[in-house]
């Protein structure tokens, strides 16, 4: 097993020491989104403008009102959509597992 070097131990510490100190709505945001990247949402969705699904900046306002839109929002991303947004339907997202969703459904609220 190779051990780290001095620079690279200090640095992951300086990395932690970093990332606690940020506010936990800053490390939602960052979770948030590191989620959409990874599951592929960014494939169709773009936080700011629309490309094959509606920016997800949109996306927030719209819903922003609805006293249930995490939970709407969560079983749009699980069970997919047709008509809401236009042509383009948006397929279930069966990769995703129920907390998931909920993260990224949280997450876009917050993008408004």
């Amino acid at each position: 097993m190779k051990s780290m070097s001095y620079a690279a131990v200090a640095a992951s510490v300086a990395l932690a020491a970093a990332l606690s100190a940020t506010s936990p709505a800053v490390r939602a945001e960052a979770a948030g989104l590191a989620l959409a990247q990874q599951k592929n949402c960014m494939s169709c969705h773009s936080v700011t403008r629309p490309f094959m699904g509606p920016a997800l900046h949109d996306v927030a306002i719209r819903y922003a009102g609805r006293d249930d839109a995490a939970t709407y929002l969560k079983h749009k991303i699980l069970d997919g959509s047709t008509g809401a947004w236009g042509t383009v339907p948006m397929p279930a997202n069966t990769q995703l597992t129920p907390d998931q969703a909920a993260t990224l459904a949280a997450w876009v609220l917050t993008l408004k």
